[in-house]
């Protein structure tokens, strides 16, 4: 019996096992996902992304995404770009539209990075801000939400599908993430538990990001982090409405447009093509 075939991508190192499930035939299970995902058991990464036939008729292709505990999240900028670009290049297009569970994201190929793969804009949708939608459990300021742990306190709330909470530090390398992401995520403030972001501004429109993923713990990279970092430096007055975003790979370019969407650029990289053996490839695995 031969495996299921997986792309193994990357966004600035923000790594995505991809399966081709427009078929309908894999039967994926909660168990099955986090094996997939799991570093020693399986291929390894930090969202297991899962290509379905789209339900809206202005999608190219629904976009399902897993964390690696198998929990399902509703939002990841980095796999959508390199989702759309796998769209691209089967549709010969340079503008697709990806469904997921928070939306359509219209993304168009922009020209092409250093590896030679392109470089790829999407549009996150707006940034939502009320305390209802990122959601908290109480109302109050989305922009100093009263939450805090360790030398992590005052943060931004955004959700960009997902919800994010934005820690500004001056010193990123001395914060404890690791220790500190865990307790916040899992804060009662944060009822769907949260992403946690720690941002340090390095220049004009310009910062450094670490995420703490909810459900995949600390990422290389997080496209929506990102999104929601950029509209908290905004909104904090740290920064306009363009602005650079490090991370340890490479950079995002992030802008809130007056319409409050926020477009992400960056590039992909397609890290190798396999096949999921047997004893991950059939439902009976799991």
């Amino acid at each position: 019996m031969s495996g299921t075939p997986f792309l193994k991508m990357h966004g600035l190192g923000n790594d995505f096992v991809i399966l081709d499930d427009r078929a309908g035939t894999l039967g994926l299970s909660r168990q099955r996902i986090g094996t997939i995902a799991h570093r020693q058991l399986g291929v390894g990464c930090d969202q297991l992304i899962v290509l379905e036939k789209p339900t809206d008729r202005d999608a190219d292709v629904f976009m399902r995404i897993y964390n690696p505990d198998g929990g399902e999240a509703g939002a990841c900028g980095n796999a959508t770009r390199c989702v759309a670009s796998l769209l691209m290049d089967e549709r010969k297009s340079d503008t697709v539209v990806v469904q997921t569970i928070s939306g359509l994201l219209e993304s168009q190929k922009t020209g092409r990075g250093a590896n030679g793969l392109p470089v790829i804009a999407v549009d996150m949708g707006p940034a939502k801000l009320d305390w209802r939608e990122i959601p908290v459990a109480a109302a109050c300021d989305t922009n100093h939400l009263p939450v805090g742990a360790g030398m992590l306190q005052d943060p931004v709330g955004t959700s960009m599908g997902n919800p994010h909470a934005t820690f500004f530090v001056d010193d990123l390398d001395s914060v404890p993430i690791v220790e500190l992401g865990p307790q916040l995520e899992h804060h009662a403030f944060f009822p769907e538990r949260a992403n946690i972001g720690v941002a340090q501004m390095i220049g004009k429109d310009r910062l450094r990001l670490k995420v703490w993923e909810r459900g995949a713990g600390l990422t290389l990279a997080c496209g929506s982090g990102a999104c929601a970092a950029g509209v908290a430096a905004a909104r904090r007055g740290l920064a306009g409405r363009r602005v650079e975003v490090v991370v340890e790979h490479g950079t995002l370019v992030i802008e809130w447009m007056r319409d409050d969407h926020v477009m992400m650029t960056g590039g992909i990289a397609l890290a190798y093509k396999g096949e999921l053996p047997a004893s991950l490839s059939t439902p009976q695995a799991a």
